[in-house]
C-alpha cells in the first residue's frame, strides 16, 4: 500500500467519524429538546397519561371514554400541586434574597434584583402568574 492510499484512507476514517459524532449530536439535540422541553409541558400531562394507558393496557374506546374523567381530574390535580409548589419555593428563594440583603453592599443588592428579575422574565413564557401583588423590594429591615 503506498503512502497517498494511506493518507486517504485516514482522511476518510476521520471524515466517517465527524459526520458520525455531528449525527449523533443532532439526533441527542433533537431527544433531549422532546425530554427537557416539551415532555414536561404541563398541559399536556392529561393527554399523555390517557395515551400511554391506552396504549400499554390496551385499551377499548369504551374504556377510555370512562377513566377519561378520572385522568382529567388527576391531571388538574397534579397541576394545582405543581402551580402550588412553585408559588411556594419562589416566596422561599425571596424570603432567603430578603435575609441576604442586609448583609450585601448597595451594588450587590441592585445585582440582586436584577438576577430576580432575570428569573422572573424567565417564567413569563410558561402563562400568567396567579399573584398581583408587587413584590417585596430587597432593602433590609
Amino acid at each position: 500500500m503506498n503512502r497517498a492510499l494511506q493518507w486517504k484512507l485516514i482522511a476518510g476514517f476521520i471524515l466517517v467519524f465527524i459526520a458520525g459524532g455531528m449525527t449523533g449530536a443532532f439526533f441527542g439535540a433533537v431527544h433531549a429538546r422532546h425530554l427537557f422541553f416539551e415532555f414536561h409541558h404541563p398541559g399536556l400531562m392529561g393527554v399523555r397519561m390517557r395515551d400511554r394507558l391506552r396504549t400499554e393496557l390496551k385499551l377499548t374506546p369504551e374504556q377510555v371514554a370512562k377513566i377519561s374523567p378520572i385522568i382529567d381530574k388527576t391531571a388538574a390535580q397534579l397541576a394545582e400541586i405543581r402551580k402550588e409548589t412553585g408559588r411556594r419555593v419562589h416566596e422561599i428563594v425571596i424570603g432567603a434574597h430578603r435575609e441576604m440583603a442586609a448583609n450585601l453592599t448597595e451594588d450587590q443588592r441592585l445585582k440582586l434584583q436584577e438576577i430576580e428579575a432575570r428569573h422572573r422574565h424567565w417564567g413569563r413564557p410558561r402563562g400568567p402568574r396567579e399573584s398581583t401583588t408587587p413584590e417585596a423590594s430587597l432593602t433590609p429591615q
